[in-house]
């Protein structure tokens, strides 16, 4: 029997967990936060973060997630992916990344940007360093001064655009594969010829996952690519993305908080629930399925909220 194994952050175990929604089953094992049974493939989540695929579809519905080969693999918690040249960090180099993956409210943002050797110190004094140490209040504030100095391309996949491909069967990870590609062939084609020295991804596949997901597409991006994780920590052009990303996405949120009438959370948990009944209750299914992504468990549990607060009423 095939398996797999992968270690898994919050985010994406949150988004595992809304993924197979549909065929979750109950195990009561030490440790086992969610299961589901597919017809050729079991899926199990620990408290630890280890995602354990089992069965005859295991590698594909691993590879989904990040794992490729055909025996277990445990994904390392620091930075992993292909090996970077030396002085990676001071080279001109086009990055991307993206946001809202593990949202049920908003939209997936991803962004490109190209930053060159001779710009790497101006990124810097911008402000600019690994996103995940900053908060949202000041990546608002840097992110126009960034947008202003650097080529760049962001891509804002509305919910119900992610609604409708989904629905079709694409993954997540497909979707961003397809996001990512358009974004670095915009930045390319703004550079007017000049080319990087390298392009970095922040990998949320494999190469071989992310270039399967986008083989149709009429145009490519394969030139000089590399993949890794965590990596807005290795150049600033991924960080600079990653901040222009992250404000497009809040900026969505924005948007979609004026429409609903009030401000949205963040996130997968149990006030994003709550929040979502209120919606539903006020503006019924059709609101609230234009402004999150529908497959999320939390749809569910909304409406379950929802109904009990409607026989309260009653």
């Amino acid at each position: 029997m095939s398996n797999s194994v992968l270690q898994m952050d919050k985010v994406r175990l949150e988004g595992l967990m809304a993924h197979y929604a549909a065929f979750k089953v109950t195990r009561n094992a030490p440790g086992v936060v969610f299961a589901a049974k597919l017809p050729d493939a079991a899926i199990t989540a620990y408290k630890s973060g280890k995602v354990l695929f089992q069965g005859g579809g295991a590698m594909r519905e691993a590879a989904l997630w990040g794992g490729s080969d055909g025996q277990a693999t445990v994904a390392k918690s620091a930075a992993k992916g292909e090996t970077l040249p030396e002085h990676f960090s001071e080279l001109s180099v086009v990055g991307s990344d993206e946001t809202g993956t593990g949202d049920f409210f908003g939209p997936v943002t991803v962004a490109a940007c190209f930053v060159s050797s001779a710009q790497i110190e101006l990124v810097r004094e911008l402000g600019v360093k690994d996103s995940k140490q900053l908060n949202d209040d000041y990546m608002r504030q840097i992110a126009p001064d960034l947008q202003a100095a650097l080529v760049h391309s962001v891509l804002t996949l509305t919910n119900e655009k992610y609604n409708e491909v989904q629905a079709k069967g694409w993954s997540q990870g497909k979707i961003k594969a397809l996001l990512h590609n358009q974004a670095l062939k915009h930045v390319l084609r703004k550079m007017n010829g000049e080319k990087p020295d390298y392009i970095l991804i922040d990998q949320f596949a494999e190469r071989g996952i992310y270039y399967n997901h986008i083989k149709n597409e009429p145009e490519i991006v394969r030139e000089n690519v590399l993949f890794s994780t965590k990596a807005e920590g290795l150049h600033v052009a991924v960080a600079a993305a990653s901040i222009i990303a992250r404000v497009a996405f809040l900026e969505e949120m924005d948007r979609l908080s004026d429409m609903a009438g009030v401000q949205l959370p963040k996130g997968a948990g149990k006030i994003v629930d709550e929040a979502a009944a209120k919606i539903l209750l006020k503006s019924g299914e059709d609101t609230l399925k234009s402004m999150t992504k529908w497959h999320f468990a939390n749809a569910q549990k909304a409406k379950k909220i929802a109904a009990l607060k409607r026989g309260l009423k009653e």
